[in-house]
């Protein structure tokens, strides 16, 4: 973690949906608080700008998944034994 309280940049692809969302959550909780200055305030944008990132592509991921396993069993590549 930084003076402020964020990770850094190069952990962002690390964290896992939940974590990035409590972290985006904790992020969004201390600009909307004030009290901080522009520099910390800038900090804080660019790291919720990382967390933003890193939960959408864990979603577009599991939307992903989930699409492909609405759209049924994919058709055997191989024949199907009968000769």
């Amino acid at each position: 973690m930084t003076d402020d309280g964020t990770t850094t940049a190069a952990t962002a692809g690390t964290l896992g949906y939940e974590q990035a969302r409590d972290e985006l959550i904790e992020v969004v909780r201390r600009l909307e608080a004030g009290g901080t200055t522009l520099e910390e305030s800038l900090a804080l944008w660019e790291r919720g700008e990382e967390l933003a990132k890193v939960c959408r592509r864990w979603l577009e991921g599991a939307r992903a998944r989930l699409d492909a396993a609405l759209a049924g069993p994919e058709e055997p590549s191989e024949s199907s034994g009968t000769d």
